[in-house]
């Protein structure tokens, strides 16, 4: 009976966390039509309190799950970081090809939908910014910011890399200490990921609260008129997600078989709330858990899953080169071919050094289009409707780190049969 339990509840979360998002549609939308605007922003204000909770209690478990799951599965490693450094090269190979995959489906197919032909637009004065705080995008900041000066600044701010980083050298310290006492560190720390996988599961019970109150404040102020403004653009930059999905479930499907399907079923969960909530850090903690019940060992999730959220941002990546040329042929500037694989080498580099920034996608975006004689102030253009495109970004980079981390661990031999795995994971994480 207790199994029983075990496999629906899941099913059931996943569709109150629909229903939520299909009522928080209608309400927003609702509230859109009959409020006026001055009443629609405050009503948008008092949904925004219950959304903002959520992702607090979902962000104050990323901090010590992500120190617990690296410090458990490095430690276990011994003291040679020959096994880690094999996992850091499969990994980052991964996310190269995966990065260089999404620019170039987002520069094809911009050339193959032409969103911004035909809006013939005036450029924009010099001056004009498109109100996006841009970032230094330089080795030296980035290298520098890998390292934390302090662990708890680190922990306070998620800083996810930071941490990672912090929890690599203190596995490797504490598989390298002599003694009575390092065994019983070890063995404390490997018991907090599964009580931090509880607290988890515990959070995870509101986040039909935290899903309606976050589409309702956004469609309360945004409207749904706005998608038909845009609708070119958007429809066209779904399509392109989605052809970006084919092409990372077929290539997880190459080295995973047909337990793909079953990967996606578990992700449908962590993949709505990213959408519903435009945060990738909203969804982490869920996918470690669904990641580990898949079968994927606790130190490949620990450690490939955090550098993902760093390096493997899918649908950003492709937002990125579609926006570029969106701008371009919105005010008839011509790009030659040789000018966008420039822009693609560029993205490619300077979009990895701002893992963390708000609106990480504009930022680089507004950045890197003066360097190509684009109007950064063209961006304008697309941040009335940002809140919708970002749902699909977030989704997007969710199943690519999802299908990233599961690969990795095919390829290390550290991929338990599910049903293996959940006898293993559930009585421990999530029974009860």
């Amino acid at each position: 009976m207790q199994a029983g339990n075990r496999v629906q509840t899941p099913n059931k979360l996943t569709t109150y966390i629909m229903v939520s998002l299909f009522l928080g549609i209608a309400v927003g939308y609702a509230c859109n039509t009959l409020a006026s605007p001055d009443q629609a922003k405050a009503i948008a204000g008092y949904f925004a309190i219950l959304s903002d909770i959520f992702l607090r209690m979902i962000k104050m478990i990323i901090a010590p799950l992500v120190f617990a799951t690296i410090v458990s599965g490095i430690s276990s490693l011994g003291a040679s970081g020959g096994a880690v450094g094999r996992i850091a090269v499969k990994s980052l190979a991964w996310f190269i090809t995966a990065s260089v995959v999404s620019l170039a489906v987002g520069l094809a197919l911009a050339n193959l939908l032409q969103p911004g032909h035909g809006l013939s637009l005036a450029l924009p004065d010099a001056n004009a910014t498109a109100n996006v705080q841009t970032s230094s995008l330089n080795v030296k900041d980035f290298a520098a910011h890998v390292f934390p000066i302090s662990v708890v600044q680190a922990m306070a701010g998620n800083e996810v890399l930071q941490i990672l980083v912090f929890s690599m050298f203190f596995g490797f310290a504490l598989s390298a200490v002599k003694g009575t006492l390092a065994p019983d560190i070890a063995r404390s720390i490997d018991q907090v990921v599964p009580v931090m996988l509880k607290f988890t599961d515990y959070v995870m019970r509101f986040a039909p609260v935290g899903v309606f109150a976050a589409m309702a404040a956004v469609i309360t102020t945004q409207g749904l008129g706005v998608l038909v403004t845009y609708g070119k653009f958007v429809s066209a930059f779904y399509f392109g997600l989605l052809v970006l999905w084919v092409i990372i479930i077929g290539a997880g499907s190459v080295v995973l078989g047909g337990s793909i399907k079953h990967l996606l079923r578990l992700l449908r969960q962590p993949m709505m709330i990213a959408f519903s909530t435009s945060s990738s850090e909203a969804a982490f903690p869920k996918m470690i858990e669904q990641l580990m019940k898949f079968g994927v060992s606790e130190r490949i999730t620990g450690f490939v899953l955090p550098l993902g959220y760093s390096f493997n941002l899918d649908g950003s990546m492709m937002y990125q080169t579609f926006a570029a040329l969106f701008v371009a042929q919105a005010f008839n500037i011509e790009m030659p071919i040789t000018t966008q694989i420039a822009m693609l080498l560029l993205l490619m580099i300077t979009s990895k050094g701002i893992a963390g920034v708000p609106r990480a996608s504009l930022v680089v975006a507004a950045a890197t289009l003066p360097a190509f004689g684009l109007p950064a102030g063209g961006l304008v253009l697309l941040i009335g409707i940002d809140a919708f495109l970002d749902m699909g970004r977030t989704m997007t980079n969710v199943i690519g780190n999802g299908v990233a981390t599961a690969v990795v661990a095919k390829w290390e031999d550290e991929l338990r049969e599910p049903a293996e795995a959940d006898a293993k994971f559930l009585p421990n994480a999530v029974a009860g």
